[in-house]
């Protein structure tokens, strides 16, 4: 038989001086910094995202909500969908859109200068010389978008049509203040 070797006990740990208290201060705020850090920055992110897609869907809710023309400008996607190029120097813009399984339509109106109507016209690829007297918006479309097109005023309109899918697109202005015309369209899409 072989011997047994007893064991030994472990060495009890030899103790060193004791933490400066500086250490243990600074030691604590580290933790304290870093427990915040990871709590705190991932929870005000979180609040804020929260914030800024609450308010996003209060923006989508009212454009949703709206039932008539309102101040704003349609979006880059919906001019181009549309092919509605607002001017950049307008004023006064507003818009609304409806959409149902036939048709889609952008409801567009804004105050230009004479130049920028002309600019506009064009890159529509119309004139002035084009424009007739009258108003090419409908009467429904008129009530949708709550436009009042009083008689008597010099309305002058065209319509742009083309073929499906891209938009027709009924143009009216109203060029009773020759400084300053306000150009009212409407774009209808058939998918």
């Amino acid at each position: 038989m072989t011997p047994t070797v007893p064991r030994q006990a472990p060495a009890p740990h030899e103790e060193g001086p004791a933490e400066d208290r500086r250490h243990v201060i600074r030691r604590r705020w580290l933790t304290a910094v870093i427990i915040v850090l990871l709590i705190g920055v991932p929870a005000g992110y979180l609040a804020i995202s929260a914030n800024q897609s609450r308010n996003s869907g209060k923006d989508k809710a009212a454009t949703a909500t709206a039932t008539k023309v309102r101040p704003g400008w349609p979006s880059r996607v919906q001019r181009s969908i549309y092919e509605v190029p607002v001017p950049d120097k307008a004023w006064g813009v507003g818009f609304y859109e409806t959409n149902n399984w036939r048709t889609s339509r952008l409801y567009v109106q804004f105050a230009v200068t004479p130049a920028d109507l002309d600019a506009f016209l064009a890159s529509m690829g119309s004139s002035r010389a084009a424009l007739k007297p009258g108003v090419s918006v409908g009467a429904r479309d008129a009530g949708v978008a709550g436009w009042n097109f009083v008689k008597g005023r010099p309305w002058q309109s065209v319509t742009l049509e083309q073929p499906d899918p891209r938009p027709t697109r009924d143009v009216t202005v109203d060029l009773s203040n020759p400084a300053a015309p306000h150009v009212y369209v409407v774009s209808t899409a058939t998918p």
